[in-house]
């Protein structure tokens, strides 16, 4: 072989090996952002080949986990501490247990309560419902 066709041939091989690293590199990025499983899933619906929906609500454990946990924060507050703490403990327990409210199907109207009598008494039937359905809170 010649000098020159040997240099073109190593020139080709230095094309192709950068060319083929670059290209490595675009789909291990792809692959760490998560950007190749969104278009893999996105070839697969189109090809109507679905992929099962992901789920909507964190799962049951992990509701009934955190109301338990926010259900003794609530109940053991210094006496000395100050309201807003109390008031945050309770304000986090009202929305996990407007979330276990809703994956269990069971109507309430916490949420939109002003803090008193009344929310007290709605957040113990919503307690007691979900004690009926199996989640036993406290």
């Amino acid at each position: 072989m010649s000098p020159m066709t040997n240099a073109v041939l190593y020139l080709v091989l230095l094309t192709a090996a950068m060319a083929a690293s670059f290209a490595l590199l675009g789909l291990l990025l792809r692959a760490f952002s998560g950007q190749l499983q969104q278009d893999l899933r996105a070839r697969r619906r189109a090809r109507g080949r679905d992929l099962p929906p992901e789920p909507v609500h964190r799962p049951v454990e992990a509701v009934a986990a955190d109301l338990r946990r926010l259900a003794r924060q609530v109940d053991v507050v210094p006496a000395g501490s100050p309201q807003v703490r109390r008031r945050g403990f309770q304000a986090a327990y009202d929305d996990v247990l407007c979330e276990a409210a809703g994956q269990f199907a069971i109507p309430t109207t916490l949420r939109g309560m002003p803090p008193g009598f009344p929310r007290d008494v709605e957040r113990l039937r919503v307690e007691t419902a979900l004690a009926d359905a199996g989640l036993v809170v406290r």
